[in-house]
């Protein structure tokens, strides 16, 4: 039986959003659609993608086998709705990794997909779909068309960054990256301000297969922060006590927050002590260290219910990729906005992000991405971050739409120059619109 799902819509008043849960316990359940339609891997993205208001949702997290695995080659086909984290539980001590991870473990394969992920690796390896040599989507005449880069390529790279709205995705062929060893190599280099920290994220001795800088955005000068680079470890940068388990996935979460933080802990002065201390501490790591996977590329998975920190209210994470030419200087701009205004900026990370890839709805284009996490303390956020949005079509960026959950349908459409033929594409696959979701009508996508 259908249930019911409910989701908060709005800064002021909550009101009931209902949609049918269908959760198919196995492959052959997910042609059968009885209205609009849109596909939920684990809920991870931070907007509106997988909901949808008197509706219909697929929960697709029971739908997870891994098919095929073939450990000469690192190809495996799995289903859509299997995890990352049970991926890695499965590849790593096989001496396995993915090519490319966003922030989160906790996220779908088919999300992945068709969020088109990038990771701290995109300027050296590209984005995810372009590892992907294969997938299988349900239309919406319940068939399952094989996709691929050389077949039925139009509708792959729609389906890539598509949030979904082309057709479900049910299985996956990922070509995997091969490791020695469990653990990264890690190197930290502390920047005093915004300028030295792009000196950084561009110059090759500072660089390495990751590379991701965190922003101190609460303290002067404005910009500084520490530029983590890093690569998988070889067995001989182990210490002898690593080597003899050196695939070793063991991890847990270390905590658990039982409550919501309360608002006074998201004054600016709080940040700005935490932020002082953070940033003290990090830039003493002047060797370099090892480290386990997990603790570089999701340090927040460890920590259960990590987004109470942000209290009752919840944050908006605002992430926008803006073109090398104009990077540092728009970056500068929507700093010091943010900076000026009352709202802290809790979280702030900067990469720099190479080749995009012929996804029209992909995010990830060269250039710098710049992802602010800011706590709502009140609607006039919202007002804010329009402000920010005209800076960055201005330079000609754009928003991250598996993180957005405020973008206008004009504002989207000054962003994504390709949406027209993706717009073209969807139509000839889904031509009564039986997939969409509530990011697809707020943007006025379809």
């Amino acid at each position: 039986m259908p249930q019911q799902l409910r989701s908060l819509t709005s800064f002021n008043h909550y009101p009931v959003q209902t949609a049918s849960l269908i959760r198919p316990e196995i492959y052959r359940q997910l042609n059968h659609f009885t209205g609009p339609t849109i596909s939920r891997g684990l809920g991870s993205s931070y907007g509106d993608a997988a909901l949808n208001q008197e509706a219909q949702v697929i929960l697709m997290e029971r739908l997870d086998r891994i098919l095929a695995f073939n450990a000469q080659t690192g190809s495996i086909t799995c289903e859509a709705g299997l995890s990352l984290d049970k991926l890695l539980q499965f590849i790593v001590p096989k001496g396995w990794f993915i090519p490319v991870t966003p922030g989160t473990a906790y996220v779908s394969l088919g999300g992945c997909f068709a969020s088109d992920v990038h990771g701290k690796n995109h300027h050296r390896v590209g984005s995810f779909a372009q590892h992907v040599s294969a997938l299988e989507l349900i239309t919406s005449s319940g068939q399952a068309v094989y996709c691929s880069p050389e077949k039925n390529s139009e509708l792959f790279w729609a389906t890539a960054g598509g949030m979904g709205l082309t057709g479900i995705i049910g299985q996956i062929t990922l070509q995997l990256i091969p490791i020695t060893t469990a653990y990264m190599y890690v190197r930290y280099f502390a920047s005093h301000d915004l300028e030295q920290t792009f000196m950084y994220l561009n110059s090759e001795p500072y660089d390495d297969l990751y590379h991701v800088a965190w922003l101190d955005l609460l303290n002067a000068p404005l910009g500084r922060g520490i530029v983590m680079a890093a690569r998988h470890a070889s067995l001989e940068l182990l210490p002898a006590y690593l080597q003899t388990n050196a695939l070793n996935n063991t991890h847990s979460a270390s905590l658990s927050l039982p409550m919501y933080f309360p608002n006074w802990f998201l004054h600016k002065q709080v940040g700005k002590q935490f932020n002082r201390l953070y940033y003290q501490c990090l830039r003493k790591k002047t060797a370099p260290f090892i480290t386990h996977y997990r603790r570089y590329f999701y340090p927040l998975d460890r920590i259960k219910h990590w987004g109470k920190l942000y209290g009752t209210r919840g944050f908006i994470q605002y992430q926008c990729v803006l073109p090398q030419t104009s990077a540092q200087q728009t970056t500068k701009i929507l700093l010091e906005l943010i900076q000026n205004s009352s709202y802290p900026v809790l979280l702030a990370t900067l990469k720099r992000l190479g080749t995009g890839n012929d996804a029209p709805l992909s995010f990830a284009a060269p250039g710098f991405t710049l992802a602010l996490d800011i706590p709502i303390l009140d609607p006039g956020l919202f007002l804010l971050l329009q402000k920010l949005d005209q800076h960055v079509i201005e330079a000609n960026g754009k928003i991250y739409l598996a993180k957005d959950a405020r973008l206008t349908p004009q504002a989207f459409r000054d962003m994504y120059p390709h949406y027209n033929r993706w717009l073209t594409i969807k139509r000839s696959v889904d031509p009564q619109n039986l997939f969409s979701s509530s990011l697809s009508r707020r943007l006025q996508l379809c």
